[in-house]
């Protein structure tokens, strides 16, 4: 327990067989529950997670590979089970420090977040040594995420170490998130249009001899397609069908000026060839639509941002 709230610790593992022991023997005391979901492995990792005589420790197996967030998501339902007041999830590779946890629960336990997430890149050493092909794809893909999202305050989105309190878990259409590799970026779509506050914690990442199971090739388009659909998604439930409020007036109003604006300009631009020259009055229908339309795509993004801050 940690101040007052019962803690869970979910552990997605999937083929941990050399990790997942060291995983849950480094679980600090404060923990209550451990909740081991063996996604359908081909090793030992349910029995090496049983072997370890936590009392603590509960290991759901699943006969079908589910992916990380299928995993992710059985062990969050379990928590709600159990009782649990907020739900961690730790993965089963040892590569998330268990000694930033309290960091991770000090803004649910204060009320400040309902959601933390830990982010990698935090000062000017983060990206040492990493090569830059994955340093340009990790600022990309945060921005993208930002946009998609509506929290413009996270960074570092695919980072999965979590923390959720129960009263946002219980909210969340958990059945409705996706569950392989997109997951995280998912689940800030549908906790953003719920308005679920929520807050990066600084926390390095522990690099050892953990083997990644994502494929880039596949995974990114995945993600990709998750994040354009999430956003549409989002704007719709979010600004119009829960308030329909100014952001919806701007972005839907700022998109139709600038496409009116840049297809006037493409018009007046080719039937302006040669010795043909516009007048004022034609530029003006182009520049006036198209100059008004960002303004109000501008003042949509602000307007976001501002739903997007922690109260």
């Amino acid at each position: 327990m940690y101040k007052s709230m019962v803690v869970a610790v979910v552990v997605p593992a999937h083929n941990e067989e050399r990790l997942i022991a060291r995983t849950i023997r480094t679980m600090p005391k404060l923990v209550d529950h451990i909740i081991v979901v063996d996604d359908a492995s081909a090793d030992d990792t349910a029995r090496q997670a049983k072997d370890t005589d936590d009392t603590r420790v509960q290991v759901i197996t699943l006969l079908e590979n589910q992916g990380v967030g299928g995993a992710i998501l059985t062990g969050h339902e379990q928590a709600l089970v159990l009782g649990a007041d907020v739900s961690v999830v730790m993965a089963g590779d040892a590569q998330m420090d268990p000694a930033f946890l309290p960091q991770l629960l000090d803004p649910i336990a204060s009320g400040k977040a309902e959601f933390t997430k830990g982010n990698r890149f935090y000062g000017k050493g983060s990206f040492a040594g990493m090569p830059r092909h994955r340093i340009f794809g990790n600022i990309a893909l945060s921005f993208l995420t930002k946009a998609a999202s509506g929290y413009w305050n996270l960074f570092d989105p695919q980072n999965g170490y979590t923390a959720i309190s129960r009263s946002a878990l219980e909210r969340l259409p958990l059945n409705q998130i996706s569950r392989r590799y997109e997951f995280e970026n998912d689940m800030l779509i549908n906790l953003n249009i719920l308005r679920v506050p929520a807050v990066d914690v600084p926390i390095p990442a522990v690099y050892g001899d953990e083997v990644s199971g994502i494929n880039l090739r596949t995974a990114g388009p995945r993600i990709l397609r998750q994040l354009f659909s999430g956003f549409w998604s989002r704007i719709w439930w979010k600004y119009v069908l829960q308030s329909f409020s100014a952001v919806a007036l701007m972005l839907f109003g700022g998109l139709a000026l600038t496409t009116l604006g840049l297809a006037v300009g493409a018009w007046t631009v080719v039937n302006t060839l040669g010795p043909a020259t516009a007048s004022a009055g034609t530029v003006i229908l182009s520049v006036g639509p198209l100059l008004t339309g960002v303004h109000m795509l501008l003042i949509a993004l602000t307007l976001d941002i501002q739903e997007s801050n922690p109260r």
